[in-house]
């Protein structure tokens, strides 16, 4: 089943990062630091240095990094706690990376820690300048903790497990997630896709570097891999709802670690929920308990807190539907209700502030024309649905049309096609997601069983969809689960 709905099954995964990240960080001095800190991809060799040539290398980039004029930092004097908007790196202003396609060895760049790297707390490279605590309190000395922060902010997350070897400060900023809560706050975020084509192995890929990585495996037993699962990323977490034997499960995935866990699960465990993100919380609704009774509850869920909310009932139980965030409300679009199984056209919209739900009438993406009642093929996917700046669009697998709803007369109208070799199965095995200022399709020829995936991103304007092929990848040409992280 696919998270939001456009993917359907599991995930799993090993570690590697496909081409550097070209972010522009020099200018606040920390090209001499990450270009010297030992890179994620660098060889097994490298690996295993000794710890003294791990001190002089820390050393040496500490040296440098000392003799940075000062007053370079002048914008930033005063900024511990903000950060210059207009230096903030958004999405629509992509750095400069060229896409390759070869898999490399490591763990993925943003998620690699300093254990990882280093060999532990104990090693040389943990000290500086002959071991004195307030350099690590200070990570870079000459400028302070809190200028060192603000430069840390504007580096792209791919360069965080570089940055993380060099020290035990470092290290712990990143690990800890301090890093992520103050990029959110700055409003510095960058959207990565996170999906799988095989059972139980995952891909994650930044649309903005055109970069690769690989998450490590899942340790799951058969029951769970054979199951219908949901994805849903939200804070610095993926998780993977499914069933094992009887019970439901979940188990997430921290790139703050770079590891699987099992989770708490929620008050009321379902399957075929819809879910959505917003920041460090998510919610959701729906769906249906392990006796295929179909709800109408709803929960939230806080990934720092990592704790489980009951929300208000919804007006309407449904399964199978599709969840969004959109002008700060949570909506429920589409499923199937009631004891005749009904398919559903409405949504049900829930105000964070008033904690109450609204029905909104033909608000499903049903086919094409006027809304229709109960004409779904019981083995078509949820409606894939995505929302860009606020605007709510639908993937029409049918007739293969991306559609646009209008909030002011509650009608859906079609504004061009999806890309031609993006394949599906009745809406199931495309993934259609909303990643930052662009959509996303993901789906491969299925036709031609080429075993290949594609990755097209268009940036909605007023003009019909002109889809930019990103990546194609040996992976698969179906999408069992999809989810975007914006951290």
């Amino acid at each position: 089943m696919l998270e939001d709905h456009s993917c359907l099954v599991s995930r799993a995964l090993q570690s590697s990062c496909e081409q550097e990240s070209k972010w522009p960080y020099a200018k606040c001095g920390l090209e001499a630091v990450v270009s010297k800190g030992k890179r994620p991809l660098d060889s097994e060799a490298e690996e295993e240095e000794s710890g003294s040539r791990k001190s002089a290398k820390l050393s040496d980039i500490m040296g440098e990094v000392q003799s940075i004029n000062i007053q370079s930092y002048s914008s930033l004097e005063g900024g511990g706690e903000r950060i210059n908007s207009g230096d903030q790196h958004q999405a629509g202003n992509p750095p400069s990376a060229q896409f390759v396609d070869q898999q490399q060895g490591g763990d993925p760049p943003s998620a690699q820690t300093g254990e990882q790297q280093q060999g532990g707390d104990d090693q040389p490279g943990d000290q500086q300048q002959g071991g004195d605590q307030s350099d690590t309190d200070n990570l870079i000395h000459p400028i302070g903790r809190d200028i060192t922060i603000n430069c840390l902010l504007h580096c792209s997350r791919a360069d965080y497990g570089s940055i993380a070897s060099l020290n035990r400060g470092f290290r712990s900023l990143v690990r800890s997630g301090e890093m992520y809560k103050l990029r959110r706050m700055n409003g510095v975020v960058e959207h990565w896709v996170y999906f799988s084509c095989q059972l139980l192995e995952w891909v994650a890929f930044d649309p903005v570097a055109r970069r690769w990585m690989n998450l490590p495996r899942m340790n799951v037993n058969e029951c769970f891999m054979c199951s219908d699962k949901e994805s849903l990323a939200v804070g610095t977490q993926l998780l993977l709802f499914g069933k094992e034997v009887t019970s439901h499960v979940m188990y997430k995935y921290s790139i703050l670690t770079n590891s699987w866990s099992l989770g708490d699960m929620m008050n009321a465990p379902r399957c075929l929920f819809g879910s959505a993100s917003l920041g460090h919380i998510a919610i959701l609704a729906g769906g249906c308990d392990s006796r295929g009774n179909i709800r109408s509850s709803a929960e939230l869920y806080d990934s720092e807190k990592e704790t489980w909310e009951v929300l208000p009932d919804m007006i309407k139980p449904r399964k199978m539907c599709s969840g969004v965030f959109m002008d700060g409300k949570f909506c429920v679009i589409g499923g199937i209700g009631g004891s005749d199984s009904k398919l559903l056209t409405s949504a049900e919209e829930f105000d964070m502030e008033t904690r109450t739900w609204k029905e909104i009438p033909n608000m499903s993406p049903v086919g094409t024309g006027p809304p229709r009642e109960n004409e779904m093929p019981p083995s078509s996917a949820p409606p894939l649905v995505a929302v860009v700046n606020n605007e709510l669009y639908a993937a029409d697998y049918a007739d293969m049309e991306v559609r646009k709803y209008n909030k002011v007369t509650s009608t859906w109208s079609t504004v061009g096609k999806l890309p031609e070799r993006a394949g599906s199965m009745n809406g199931w095995g495309l993934a259609f997601r909303g990643c930052g200022d662009r959509l996303i399709v993901i789906g491969g020829p299925r036709a031609y069983g080429e075993g290949v995936i594609e990755v097209n991103s268009w940036v909605p304007n007023d003009d019909p969809p002109q889809w930019t092929l990103l990546a194609r990848k040996q992976l698969g040409s179906f999408v069992y689960n999809c989810a975007v992280m914006g951290c």
